[in-house]
């Protein structure tokens, strides 16, 4: 859309349009050109920035995150991937005691450490950032490929059948493989919005997660598809009350959700 097209049909100022133009492409919602601007969504390179899509979906994400973060025992060691649903994820962490997490987020690194706890151990990795405040290539590859975690949760750009769990930034893919190959099992978080959207590079397969964590908007064929080659999906209920801290006792299915590993007793 040119600039002159926009003032015509809106009625504003070219310095008006500009402007508001500079904002969208700040926040990842367009791509500024000669003479006015195109948009970038449906691309599967397409990457918003993290304030754009921070309040995207949001009781979604949150119904999403209260769920997950019902999976997690005391005392284990997690990964994190980065994102804005896994960012969330990380809030509802606070009162989990003794808990490991290893993340390649700064942003959630930052919720987890700003609580206080003695008893928590959080490992950022080193690497190269992204418009999502993640941490990518070698640096973080190598890291994560050093460890072996209890449970991972991973956010991610979209879902589809076939195309699996998919991110729009290629060098993210391949710290986020090198991240889900570091759990023992994989947890999936991801909202209806994101079924039926394809980024660039596949992360995982639908049935390489363990677990999704997904909402009651999600559709019926879609649901059906998920459910017939992913173990156990978890359908979170938006308008429930869920609460904003871990709880003070764990229900007996936490054994099922976290199982021993091969050879253990």
């Amino acid at each position: 859309m040119q600039v002159h097209a926009l003032v015509a049909r809106l009625g504003v100022s070219d310095m008006t349009i500009r402007r508001d133009l500079d904002v969208l492409a700040k926040r990842g919602l367009l791509e500024k050109v000669y003479g006015g601007a195109t948009s970038v969504v449906g691309r599967s390179t397409h990457e918003p920035g993290f304030e754009a899509k921070s309040v995207r979906a949001l009781p979604q994400k949150e119904a999403v995150s209260a769920r997950a973060a019902s999976l997690i025992r005391p005392g284990t060691a997690i990964g994190i991937s980065a994102g804005t649903t896994t960012w969330t994820f990380a809030r509802f962490l606070e009162d989990v005691p003794e808990l490991t997490v290893v993340t390649n987020s700064i942003r959630v690194a930052d919720v987890l450490r700003s609580g206080g706890r003695t008893d928590r151990t959080v490992v950022l990795t080193g690497g190269v950032r992204t418009p999502s405040d993640a941490l990518v290539g070698p640096v973080a590859v190598q890291t994560l490929r050093s460890l072996h975690l209890d449970m991972v949760f991973l956010g991610v750009h979209g879902m589809a059948d076939g195309a699996g769990f998919t991110t729009p930034n290629i060098n993210e893919s391949e710290t986020d493989r090198a991240l889900v190959e570091a759990g023992r099992r994989l947890v999936v978080l991801a909202d209806h919005t994101k079924w039926g959207v394809v980024g660039i590079s596949t992360i995982a397969a639908l049935d390489e997660a363990d677990v999704l964590v997904t909402d009651d908007g999600l559709p019926r064929d879609a649901r059906e598809i998920l459910e017939a080659r992913i173990d156990d999906v978890i359908i979170a209920d938006v308008s429930a009350d869920y609460p904003d801290s871990y709880p003070d006792s764990y229900p007996d299915s936490y054994p099922d959700a976290y199982p021993a590993a091969e050879g253990e007793a």
